[in-house]
């Protein structure tokens, strides 16, 4: 809540003294009239009490004034950005408006203030600021850099304010996003300095245990640490210089915000962080002999202290992403004292300092980096260079080329690739949504799921119980994801048609007297071209194949069948007897085969295509070997068999009743729910006749497909066991294998 307020004595003084000290600063950087209309407009907003304090209490013109000095001293920012913070008060109190702004000082100025206004309405959807996406999308939306800077340079100087405030809420707020937001743009942009000052408030502000301790703890063995480091560098000097090396060295304290960091993440004390400080040892020598002097160093460093390979990480040969190049490597010093050491160059440190614009400054050296940080990169440079200010203009943002970012209407961020539409957002949210799509409301006007989504919009999917996907949507949507939930929700969609389909063929087969024979059904599609069943059934459904068709056809290979006459005909099963087999004789119960009874001279097993157990019709056939492979009727094998080799195919069942169990596999598919594999697990134990053997799960884009091998003792439990977990919620089909 903001109110207005009246300057104090103290503050007005402090503000025009803080004016004093920028003009000067700012002066080489102003146009003509500028330093005075800017006075002008400070002074009347002071005796008018033209601005609100902010949430904090703090007076804004001071605010400012401290921001737009930091911007200089910090960032090397001048008279655009600086004009900008201190006209804002009053922009955002309603006494000035961004065209008079613009008229008076600029466009320029006059983009940074719309850019700030655009953040603040950014701020107002309330997303969640501790993503990534957000950042991007911050960055996405400001029109120029300076924007991201200046509001960098705002939360530094905000959380430099706030120390003694008693809201402690908001500064909870404040300080959270200065972790999650306003550092690592800072990083991002090469703003060390600012990076490690917004970390340590931070963390002095949230969590104050933490901060003093390790501050009281730094403080205690200050004199300690700076005398063994003394003592620690003085041979590795005399050998360096020994060896003819230009270089200077250097120590590092690591910062608060780091030490906490390594506390937490390696669960140890302020005591057991061995790394506090690191050695720089910097070397002056020309870039082609940059890795030979710096290994040269590693070898005398080496040579002199023992190194732990564990710690040694390599940035000379491999730099990092942003372009860091060093070498590090832990070493045991004096007192038995864990020691880091940097090798790097001046060009090296230089970047590591400076940022990776500083790449740019030296020729033969590219920067390895794409996207985002290569934009930034050029953002840098510019900055660092006063002449490069003009460009900064004309400088377009091309970072998000291939990437927009939309809210949900909570107010969740997403991220999608350029050119995403309506439809790549519902299938991101889920399936279910995707698949009864019909447009969306972007910003409160109704499209159609074809529309493209842009950054910034705020999207709200719009279904329909009647809509199902179509092959067509696939050329609609960008992303793989939604482009495999498309193909997914078709292969559900055929499924659930060539089960109506299969159902509505037998119906009309019973209607017309006619039995229906699965692999003389197999056969019928073949001769009508098709490899797959989903196809032939696919065709029936959207009626590409008539139903009269397939009955033709079925009946003219039925009769081909009956009127096969000759020697080789391939009979049933039923027509067959054991007959003499190499010499041996095994008739016996009409020359039937029975399974499970001591047949002396009959080598006999079960078929592992199609493992039968007791209860499922069976035949035998004869194998080269002399065996007989006991199969099921419908075993996938059975019609070639019968086909190719009928004259070895004899009558089987199945002896008294079952005493034996055997191993089935069965295929389950549904949704990847929560506990649904649990459920289907539960109903098997539960059973103390059934033993699970075995289980194969593979989840996928929300459907879980898998295997079951069960020892079970007939058909007939088998059968109720499928009808069991078939009414598990979410199952959508069960089927043995």
């Amino acid at each position: 809540m903001t109110e207005h307020f009246e300057f104090s004595i103290e503050e007005r003084d402090q503000a025009l003294a803080l004016y004093t000290e920028l003009k000067e600063k700012i002066a080489p950087s102003l146009e003509e009239d500028d330093e005075g209309r800017i006075r002008s407009h400070l002074l009347h907003a002071i005796e008018q009490n033209q601005v609100k304090r902010d949430t904090f209490g703090l007076n804004p013109i001071v605010s400012s004034l401290q921001t737009a000095l930091l911007l200089i001293d910090e960032i090397g920012l001048r008279r655009d950005a600086v004009l900008a913070i201190l006209l804002n008060p009053s922009v955002e109190a309603g006494f000035l408006t961004i065209d008079e702004v613009g008229t008076t000082y600029g466009i320029a100025v006059g983009r940074i203030l719309h850019g700030l206004q655009r953040i603040q309405e950014l701020y107002q959807k309330n997303p969640v600021i501790e993503s990534e996406n957000f950042r991007n999308l911050l960055l996405s939306f400001a029109e120029d850099m300076r924007v991201i800077l200046i509001m960098i340079a705002d939360r530094v100087n905000l959380m430099r304010q706030i120390r003694d405030t008693e809201k402690e809420e908001a500064k909870r707020r404040v300080s959270e996003e200065a972790a999650y937001l306003y550092a690592p743009l800072a990083h991002k942009l090469g703003l060390y300095k600012l990076k490690s000052e917004l970390e340590d408030l931070s963390l002095k502000y949230l969590e104050p245990d933490a901060y003093y301790h390790i501050k009281e703890k730094l403080n205690a063995t200050k004199q300690a640490r700076d005398k063994y480091i003394e003592q620690f560098i003085a041979p590795i000097e005399e050998k360096l210089k020994n060896a003819g090396l230009k270089f200077h060295m250097k120590g590092r304290t690591k910062s608060i915000h780091s030490i906490w960091q390594k506390m937490k993440k390696q669960k140890c004390a302020f005591e057991g962080v061995y790394d506090l400080f690191a050695i720089r040892i910097i070397i002056d020598c020309p870039i082609e002999k940059e890795k030979q002097q710096c290994w040269q160093t590693f070898a005398i460093i080496t040579d002199m202290y023992t190194s732990n390979p564990k710690r040694m990480r390599d940035w000379l040969s491999v730099p990092k992403s942003n372009g860091y190049e060093s070498l590090h490597i832990t070493v045991l010093g004096p007192e038995k004292k864990w020691v880091e050491v940097q090798i790097r160059t001046e060009r090296m440190d230089d970047i590591a300092e400076r940022g990776v614009a500083a790449h740019w400054r030296y020729k033969g050296v590219k920067s390895s980096e794409g996207g985002m940080d290569e934009w930034l990169n050029g953002i840098r440079q510019m900055l660092e260079n006063a002449s490069g200010m003009e460009a900064m203009d004309q400088f377009k943002m091309d970072l998000y080329d291939d990437e927009i970012y939309v809210f949900t209407p909570k107010g969740d961020l997403l991220k999608f690739p350029k050119g995403a539409t309506v439809l790549d957002m519902a299938y991101h949210i889920h399936s279910k949504v995707g698949s009864a799509c019909t447009g969306a409301r972007i910003n409160n006007k109704v499209v159609t799921f074809r529309q493209e989504l842009h950054s910034g919009d705020q999207v709200e999917i719009l279904t329909s119980s009647t809509q199902y996907p179509k092959q067509e949507w696939l050329s609609i949507v960008k992303t793989a994801r939604a482009k495999a939930k498309i193909r997914l929700a078709l292969k559900e969609t055929q499924q659930k048609e060539a089960l109506l389909v299969k159902e509505m063929l037998e119906r009309k087969f019973k209607n017309r007297k006619i039995e229906q024979d699965e692999s003389l059904m197999m056969r019928t599609m073949k001769k009508l071209g098709y490899k797959e069943a989903s196809d032939f059934y696919r065709d029936i459904a959207h009626e590409t194949l008539d139903v009269q068709t397939v009955f033709d056809k079925y009946l003219e290979l039925q009769q081909g069948e009956k009127v096969i006459t000759g020697d080789n005909i391939a009979r049933s099963a039923e027509e067959f007897v054991l007959e003499d087999f190499k010499g041996q004789q095994a008739v016996q119960n009409d020359d039937v085969l029975v399974i499970g009874q001591d047949l002396k001279g009959v080598d006999y097993q079960l078929a592992k295509c199609c493992n039968p157990i007791y209860g499922d019709q069976v035949f035998g056939f004869v194998t080269i070997s002399g065996g007989i492979k006991i199969h099921r009727c419908d075993c996938p094998n059975a019609p070639e068999m019968r086909r190719r080799f009928g004259y070895r195919i004899v009558r089987a069942k199945w002896s008294g009743k079952g005493s034996s169990q055997y191993a089935i596999t069965l295929r389950v598919i549904g949704n990847d729910d929560l506990g649904i594999v649990n459920n289907l697990t539960s109903i098997i134990s539960k059973d103390e006749k059934l033993v699970l053997r075995g289980i194969n799960i593979d989840s996928n884009d929300g459907l879980f497909r898998g295997t079951l091998t069960i020892m079970i003792n007939d058909n007939t439990r088998l059968e109720a066991l499928i009808k069991k977990l078939r009414t598990v919620k979410g199952v959508k089909q069960v089927e043995r294998i």
